[in-house]
């Protein structure tokens, strides 16, 4: 069966560019130019991913998507012409699971919106393992191995393992990471978090400068690439 994506986008060129563009790549697709039908057409047409603007004509977008965070764990992507760190951190801590500045890469926008319904699908078919490459998290046995090897891991290690690959191909903030991780007054510790990547690196990348998996996104936090992307 087709996906259904939802586009809230107010910019008639960028609206009709993705409806052909998914329509070509065997997703079907609605639309809205506003906040107020963005939740109306949510409710009743239940999709499986929302691409939302941040500006809207009757509101922000970061809004929006606090409103379905409270009803839904839908992947939510935002597509946004605005490049301020803060407000893209924002939209992530407020539910957003990935985001992309405008002007934008048809093909990265398709590969992110596979990687985030993957992620979805893994989510709701989940039992007691989680893969990602040549990482497996085993969670009744609480052991993570890299090529078949149970690696060696701090417990602080392995919380924020488990958690990158419990989120898997979603851009986490630095402060949903040390919120998670480490708790309610850790959110400003970022040598904390930078240390424990590093080390974490070490045990499961190739090349440590070069990652595959624990990914830098500059200015914002880290992803967690099961597929490259």
């Amino acid at each position: 069966m087709k996906k259904l994506i939802q586009i809230i986008e107010d910019d008639i060129s960028v609206k009709k560019l993705l409806e052909i563009t998914f329509k070509e790549y065997d997703f079907n697709c609605i639309t809205c130019d506003n906040k107020r039908n963005a939740m109306v057409t949510f409710l009743s047409h239940n999709p499986d991913l929302i691409i939302v603007d941040l500006g809207l004509p009757d509101g922000d977008g970061k809004e929006f998507i606090k409103q379905i965070r409270e009803v839904s764990k839908i992947p939510i992507i935002v597509l946004t012409a605005r490049h301020d760190e803060k407000e893209i951190i924002k939209a992530l801590d407020y539910g957003a699971d990935d985001y992309i500045t405008k002007p934008f890469s048809v093909n990265e926008l398709l590969a992110r919106i596979r990687a985030n319904l993957r992620r979805n699908i893994n989510e709701e078919s989940q039992n007691d393992r989680v893969i990602c490459g040549e990482v497996e998290l085993n969670i009744v046995s609480r052991d993570i191995t890299f090529k078949n090897e149970k690696l060696k891991l701090t417990p602080i290690e392995y919380e924020l393992l488990k958690y990158f690959l419990l989120n898997a191909n979603k851009t986490l903030t630095h402060k949903q990471i040390l919120q998670e991780v480490w708790g309610t007054g850790y959110q400003n510790e970022m040598p904390y978090l930078r240390t424990y990547v590093n080390t974490l690196r070490k045990k499961i990348e190739e090349n440590s400068t070069r990652p595959t998996y624990i990914k830098t996104v500059s200015g914002i936090g880290y992803r967690f690439s099961c597929d490259g992307n």
